[in-house]
């Protein structure tokens, strides 16, 4: 408990990241239980009927054949000892091999198959007498025992009124066939292990929030911790290269928001796009509003094709532009001539549109 004072805060996504890879994470033991019973149990309810005919056809064999035991040959000893393996192997084979599957199931989904090798590494802390004996008489070892105690009061009040009923029952059992005493027992047998498999799942979802509550409780931070964590993120080069991968994806975004502003596209011919705006009334010369290489180049010049932005190719004028002038600043003086030029071309190119009928 000491060791939790302080720890206010919830754990932050790299505190619960970094416990995962050391291979800590919840789960409740009661639930693969419960859900590994119900399993099998369904797996042979559903062999049963196939279990069934086949041991009556294995012990009528077996029956017949005692009498002539003393004349078996080792063959027929061999294949009676076989037809006996594979009765068994039967019912109990896909038994089994389902509790396997269904615990493997079952602790995946709690865990989402995290594998971490640090829980099976060699400690000398884990040969430690006083650390057994410590975790021995911890709190979390007084709270599993009582949760025994209570799954063991629980099971065993349910195991023993079922088992007075069935027991009442076998009374009267005597005056039917053996047929129907033995559905009839078939049938409080499988009451008992649908009302044990309802209680196992009860204390199992208890037992899950529990564990739930105990492992957010378990890697708490301090506040201390968590200023700490923001700083060392914040000193990754890896998480400012990402940082500043989408600024620049931001800051594309918005420039390309901003091509069907400009009066004219400067390109060379399709590697280079310089897109300009000029305001006589705010603007004391033109403004550069997007400007790109290649791809992002011809991005600009498909948007400038789609809202109707004239476009003008000179070499010399869109690489100077590109490599000189920002994104929202004008051009510098010894461009004007130039711009004058393009300027003059573009309002020409207006009035030519608006002489068209």
């Amino acid at each position: 408990m000491a060791s939790q004072e302080g720890k206010t805060e919830k754990a932050t996504p790299k505190r619960r990241e970094d416990e995962r890879k050391k291979g800590n994470l919840f789960q409740s033991s009661d639930m693969v239980s419960a859900l590994s019973v119900l399993a099998v149990f369904a797996v042979m309810r559903a062999v049963l009927p196939y279990a069934y005919r086949y041991f009556v056809n294995f012990f009528d064999g077996c029956f017949s054949g005692m009498a002539a035991l003393d004349s078996l040959s080792p063959g027929q000893s061999g294949d009676a000892l076989g037809a006996g393996w594979r009765a068994v192997l039967l019912i109990g084979g896909p038994a089994m091999l389902t509790s396997v599957l269904a615990a493997v199931a079952a602790t995946g989904m709690q865990t989402r198959f995290k594998i971490s090798s640090k829980k099976i590494k060699f400690r000398l802390s884990n040969l430690s007498p006083l650390a057994g004996f410590r975790r021995l008489f911890s709190l979390r070892s007084l709270i599993e025992v009582l949760k025994a105690l209570i799954k063991l009061t629980a099971i065993g009040s349910l195991l023993y009124q079922k088992l007075k009923d069935i027991f009442g029952d076998s009374v009267r059992m005597m005056d039917d066939s053996v047929l129907h005493s033995t559905i009839r027992m078939l049938e409080d047998i499988f009451d008992l292990v649908i009302s044990m498999s309802l209680l196992l799942i009860g204390m199992a979802a208890l037992d899950y929030f529990y564990q739930w509550w105990e492992y957010e409780r378990s890697i708490r931070m301090s506040r201390q911790e968590v200023k700490e964590e923001y700083k060392e993120l914040e000193g990754n080069p890896e998480t400012k290269g990402r940082e500043r991968q989408e600024q620049r994806k931001a800051a594309r975004r918005r420039m390309m928001q901003q091509v069907p502003t400009a009066d004219v596209v400067v390109r060379n011919p399709t590697h280079v796009a310089v897109a300009l705006r000029y305001d006589a009334e705010k603007d004391n010369a033109p403004v550069v509003v997007a400007k790109g290489l290649d791809y992002l180049a011809l991005r600009i010049l498909r948007v400038a094709e789609q809202y109707g932005i004239p476009t003008k190719e000179n070499k010399p004028l869109a690489r100077a532009l590109y490599a000189s002038v920002e994104v929202g600043m004008e051009i510098r003086p010894e461009f004007y001539a130039a711009m004058a030029e393009i300027m003059a071309w573009v309002y020409h190119q207006k009035k030519e549109r608006k002489r068209q009928p």
